[in-house]
């Protein structure tokens, strides 16, 4: 599968965005899609993911409350919507996917094998 993140930009805090990330293959179904962020001089880290039916979404308590992953597998699409933004959410938004990631593991990057090529959001304050 090949992933295609898009919806980044500039934004003042407390504002909103939607990232997509958008896939071409096959099954799309059959795979679990992830967000990661990384932000300048840090390491990257999970953002929220959700189950290849969609029917579960895990999120890192730092985005719980205020980002909401979906997917329409129908258009082999999953959104990311960013809401009440803060200046600590900057960075590279990156879209992954997996057919093998345990529940477990679902927080960790390297047990995806497909990325997008990542999408920019600056919060200004």
């Amino acid at each position: 599968v090949q992933l295609q993140a898009s919806g980044g930009g500039l934004v003042q805090a407390g504002g909103s965005l939607r990232l997509t990330c958008a896939a071409s293959g096959r099954a799309f179904r059959t795979y679990s899609v992830a967000w990661f962020r990384q932000a300048p001089g840090k390491e990257r880290e999970f953002v929220a993911a959700t189950r290849g039916n969609g029917g579960s979404t895990y999120y890192a308590d730092s985005t719980k409350g205020r980002f909401t992953i979906s997917r329409d597998n129908a258009r082999n699409t999953v959104y990311l919507q960013l809401s009440s933004l803060k200046v600590e959410d900057t960075g590279v938004y990156f879209c992954a996917a997996s057919q093998r990631v345990i529940l477990s593991a679902m927080t960790l990057a390297t047990n995806y094998g497909y990325w997008g090529q990542g999408t920019l959001v600056t919060v200004s304050s």
